[in-house]
């Protein structure tokens, strides 16, 4: 009886599969020369957040957004916050049935203005993500998506008229790092992001700064020199603050210096919006015109207290603010 290979077209890691096997991801598996989906519907974690918990900063701020996950991821970084999932296989998690349909009427029972695929990748789950959201959108529910973006183009482009807004983490702007402490690749990353700029997607980014491995001035450079000339500079910039997990629990927590040093390299290579992350209340969350300087939005950890954007302009200079404002 012939082996019947089979190609998954989804990530970039291309996995060739025989019959019974599953990919890298572990949400996938070759069924007779059919790939199926394992995590369809199957939701590990669903809870209601504050849209900027993805972070998403210049998307309707103060919104709820109903976030989803199901088990399995096709990056294995080894400082995932939430590797009891993404690194398990989608039976060894406790699951629960949620059909898309259910998941856009709980978003609109619950208020939410939108649905975020998150935790792990909605790239895994992508079949699900999909059918989402499209019912999300003839809802009138907006979509985000918070990626690792190592997504092969062609279900990029099918994905993308139903996507509203993304947040997607470059890991690191080395590839050696992807390799070594992501098993991925960062090309890969940098095309979706244009993908889905060039495609009108609010695109904001991430990027966790790990001691000694990605926090060195030549790659931080050459993420912000990327921002302002391929991203675009209105493209808000998250640097994220680590903390010792799963596989890294050996390292210390990235110095505030480090992550307020290289905020303001950003800004002055010409990032109009840049952020700090998973750091107690300061300046750092608040938004700020790029033009005029006045506060636009000021927050306090998850909360917004103010908002200075009047359709998508500054209130008080009249500069257009990259970003969906409702």
């Amino acid at each position: 009886m012939a082996i019947k290979l089979v190609e998954c077209e989804l990530c970039e890691k291309r996995c060739r599969l025989a019959s019974g096997q599953r990919g890298d991801c572990r949400a996938r598996v070759n069924v007779d020369g059919k790939l199926v989906t394992l995590v369809y519907g199957k939701v590990c974690a669903a809870h209601i957040d504050p849209v900027e918990k993805k972070p998403m900063f210049h998307f309707i701020p103060g919104t709820k957004a109903f976030s989803i996950a199901t088990a399995g991821c096709n990056l294995h970084c080894k400082f995932c916050q939430n590797w009891e999932i993404s690194q398990a296989n989608p039976e060894d998690v406790e699951n629960s049935d949620l059909p898309p349909e259910n998941v856009v009427e709980l978003a609109k029972r619950n208020g939410c203005e939108s649905i975020a695929y998150t935790y792990t990748d909605p790239v895994i789950f992508y079949e699900y993500t999909y059918d989402t959201c499209k019912i999300a959108k003839q809802e009138g529910i907006k979509n985000i998506l918070v990626t690792a973006g190592f997504i092969q183009e062609k279900p990029l482009i099918k994905l993308m008229p139903y996507v509203d807004g993304a947040n997607v983490d470059i890991k690191s702007f080395a590839d050696k790092f992807y390799r070594d402490i992501c098993s991925g690749r960062l090309e890969p990353v940098l095309r979706t992001v244009k993908m889905m700029r060039e495609a009108g997607v609010i695109v904001e980014v991430t990027n966790l700064l790990v001691p000694t491995l990605n926090d060195n001035d030549d790659d931080v450079k050459k993420l912000v020199d990327w921002m302002v000339n391929a991203a675009g500079p209105d493209v808000p910039l998250h640097f994220s603050r680590f903390f010792p997990l799963y596989k890294m629990r050996n390292l210390p927590p990235t110095p505030f210096e480090t992550l307020n040093k290289f905020r303001e390299v950003a800004l002055n290579t010409g990032v109009k919006y840049v952020y700090i992350g998973n750091v107690a209340n300061g300046d750092w969350e608040n938004t700020y015109c790029a033009k005029c300087k006045k506060l636009l939005v000021k927050r306090i950890g998850y909360q917004v207290l103010e908002v200075n954007v009047e359709d998508s302009k500054c209130r008080f200079c009249g500069e257009k603010i990259y970003g969906f404002w409702g």
